[in-house]
C-alpha cells in the first residue's frame, strides 16, 4: 500500500494538496475585506471559532468517510448506505457540485492568468482604467487563456495522485506561501499600513449581527472546501498509517493561517494607498476587488516606486492569485475525474478527457454570458433581476448547495455509517490511542448542532439569494 501511486506518499503531501484546494482567491481578498466590513477582530474570532467548532469535525467526517470506503463521493454514499436510492442521489449531488463549480472557477482562473500576462507586457495602466475589465472579459483572447489553463490542469491530473497532484502541490504551495509572505512584509512597510491593521484586528462588537455570524460561518465553510467532495476524494488517497486527526488539524491550521496572513497584505495595502478608505464601502465581490480595485492600488504606487517596480508588485500579486486558483481548480476537477474512473470503469486518461471536455464547454458558455450571447446573459430571473449563467452557477452551486451537501454528510455519518465507525477510522493509524476530546466532540457536533446550523444557513441563503 505504501507504494500505491493512487495514494499520497506522505502526510505533508496530502496537507499541501488539500491546502491547495482550500486556498483560493476568497482567502486572499474576500476574507480580509469581509473581516474589515463585519467587525474586524470580532469577525476573526468568529471565523476561528467556526473553523474549530464546525469545520474541523466536518473535515474529519469527510476524510474518514473517504479513507474507510476508499471511494469517490458517489461510491462512498452508495457503499455506506448499502445502495439506498436516496443516498445515491445525494452522492450524485456531491459530484455535480464540484463539476459546476469547476465550470465558473475556470473562468475566474482564466481572468487571473490574463491579467498576469497583461501586467508582464506593460499594460498595468490599461488594467487600472474603469472600463478595461468589461472589455477584457468579452475579448476573444479569453479563449486562448482558457486553453492554457485547461492544458495546465491536464498536465497535472494526467500524472495522477502522486506524480501529478502531489508533485504540483509540493512545487506550487511553497511558492504561494513565499509570495504571500513577501507581499505582506512589503505592504507592512508602506506608510499608513497600520490603519489597515487597526480595522483588521480591532474587535467592533457593535457590528456583529446575524448576517455577520452567517458570513463568518460561510467564509470558514467555503474556505476549507467542505461539501465539494474534495476531502472525501482526497481521504480515499490517504494511507492507513497516516494520522488522520493530525492531518485534519494541519489542514485547518494551514488554510486559516493563509487567510490571516492575506489580511496582512490586503487591508494595509488598501489603507496605505487610500488612507480615507471606509471599509463598509468596499465591494463584497472578490472579483470586483481583484480586477477593478487592485490595479488602481498598484498604479497609485507608481509615483513612489516607478512604473517597472509597481508592475513587478502587481505581477507578483496576480501570479499569487493565479497559483491559488489553479491549485483549487485541479482539486475540484479531480473529484469528477476520480468518480468517472471508478464508476465508469475507465482509465484515468479517458475519464480526464471526458471531464475536461465537458468543463471546457461549460466554461466557454459561462465566459460568453457577459453580454456576448443574450440567452446566456439573461439565463434566469430571480430576486428582481436577470442573472447570467455565470451568476446562476455561483449562486446555486457555490453559495447555496455547499452547506446542504455538508448537512447530507452529517446525516449520512449519523444515520447510515454510525459514529463509532468514524471513530474507528480516525484512530486507525494509532489503535492503542484512546478517543481524545476532538473525536468525542466530533461525535456530538456531527449528530446535533452542526446539522441544525447547516440547515439554518441553507434555508437563510435560499431565501436571501432567490427570494430577496
Amino acid at each position: 500500500m505504501q507504494n500505491n501511486p493512487d495514494q499520497f506518499s506522505s502526510k505533508i503531501g496530502f496537507v499541501l494538496a488539500a491546502a491547495g484546494s482550500a486556498v483560493g482567491i476568497g482567502n486572499l481578498v474576500g476574507f480580509p475585506v469581509a473581516a474589515a466590513k463585519n467587525g474586524g477582530g470580532a469577525f476573526l474570532l468568529l471565523y476561528i471559532f467556526f473553523v474549530i467548532a464546525i469545520c474541523l469535525p466536518l473535515i474529519l467526517a469527510e476524510l474518514s468517510l473517504g479513507r474507510a470506503t476508499n471511494q469517490n463521493p458517489l461510491g462512498a454514499f452508495r457503499q455506506v448506505s448499502r445502495n439506498h436510492k436516496a443516498w445515491v442521489l445525494a452522492g450524485a449531488l456531491s459530484l455535480i457540485t464540484p463539476f459546476m463549480i469547476a465550470v465558473f472557477y475556470s473562468v475566474l482562473t482564466v481572468w487571473l492568468l490574463g491579467y498576469f500576462l497583461l501586467v508582464l507586457i506593460g499594460q498595468l495602466d490599461q488594467l487600472a482604467t474603469p472600463v478595461y475589465f468589461g472589455g477584457f472579459i468579452t475579448s476573444p483572447w479569453i479563449f486562448a487563456c482558457l486553453a492554457a489553463v485547461i492544458g495546465m490542469v491536464i498536465v497535472v491530473l494526467k500524472g495522477g495522485v502522486r506524480d501529478g497532484i502531489e508533485k504540483a502541490s509540493r512545487l506550487l504551495m511553497p511558492m504561494l506561501f513565499i509570495m504571500l509572505i513577501g507581499l505582506a512584509v512589503f505592504v507592512l512597510t508602506l506608510p499608513n499600513a497600520t490603519a489597515g491593521l487597526k480595522f483588521y484586528f480591532t474587535p467592533q462588537l457593535d457590528r456583529i449581527t446575524w448576517s455577520v455570524v452567517n458570513g463568518a460561518l460561510s467564509q470558514a465553510f467555503f474556505s476549507l472546501s467542505l461539501g465539494m467532495g474534495i476531502l472525501i476524494t482526497y481521504g480515499s488517497y490517504l494511507r492507513k498509517q497516516d494520522n488522520l486527526v493530525q492531518s485534519a488539524k494541519m489542514l485547518a491550521c494551514t488554510d486559516t493561517g493563509v487567510a490571516l496572513v492575506a489580511g496582512l497584505m490586503t487591508l494595509p495595502a488598501i489603507f496605505a494607498i487610500y488612507p480615507n478608505t471606509n471599509p463598509s464601502e468596499l465591494s463584497d465581490s472578490s472579483v470586483g476587488l481583484i480586477f477593478s480595485f487592485f490595479p488602481n492600488i498598484f498604479m497609485a504606487m507608481v509615483p513612489k516606486f516607478g512604473y517597472a517596480v509597481s508592475s513587478l508588485i502587481a505581477a507578483t500579486f496576480f501570479l499569487l492569485a493565479f497559483v491559488a486558483a489553479i491549485t483549487s481548480l485541479v482539486s475540484i476537477i479531480e473529484v469528477p475525474v476520480a468518480a468517472l474512473k471508478a464508476e465508469g470503469k475507465k482509465t484515468r486518461n479517458a475519464a480526464l478527457g471526458i471531464v475536461i471536455a465537458a468543463v471546457s464547454i461549460g466554461a466557454m458558455f459561462s465566459a460568453l454570458s457577459f453580454g456576448q450571447v443574450k440567452w446566456l446573459s439573461d439565463f434566469a430571473f430571480y430576486s428582481g433581476a436577470n442573472k447570467s449563467l455565470f451568476d446562476v452557477l455561483v449562486d446555486v452551486f457555490y453559495d447555496t448547495i455547499l452547506p446542504f451537501n455538508g448537512l447530507l454528510i452529517c446525516l449520512l455519518v449519523v444515520w447510515q455509517w454510525k459514529r463509532h465507525n468514524m471513530t474507528a477510522e480516525m484512530l486507525t493509524s494509532n489503535k492503542n490511542a484512546a478517543s481524545g476530546w476532538l473525536e468525542r466532540y466530533t461525535h456530538f457536533a456531527i449528530a446535533f448542532w452542526i446539522p441544525l446550523i447547516l440547515a439554518t444557513v441553507f434555508v437563510v441563503t435560499v431565501i436571501n439569494k432567490f427570494f430577496s
